[in-house]
Formats: C-alpha cells, structure tokens, sequence
C-alpha cells in the first residue's frame, strides 16, 4: 500500500468533505465502496 503523507491526506480530507456536503448521497456510495474494498483485501489477507 502506498505511504501517503500528511499534507496529500489532509488535501484529500478536505476534498471529501466538500463533496459530501455537496453531494450527501455521496457518503454511502463511498462508505459502501469502502466496506466492500476492506472485505476483500481482507479475504485475501486470510486466503494467503
């Protein structure tokens, strides 16, 4: 997994949280998106 340093991670907060105060509906697409992403990588992990 990529380091991200502290400067891109707080640009890249920023950025989201803009568009979910944009775009509320936003919020449960990227946390759905999220949870699938982490359930995967988490199968993975395990099958390994």
């Amino acid at each position: 997994m990529p380091k991200v340093s502290g400067l891109a991670m707080g640009i890249l907060s920023i950025l989201a949280g803009i568009l979910v105060i944009w775009m509320p509906g936003l919020l449960a697409w990227i946390v759905g998106i999220y949870l699938i992403v982490i359930g995967i990588l988490a199968i993975i992990a395990v099958a390994k």
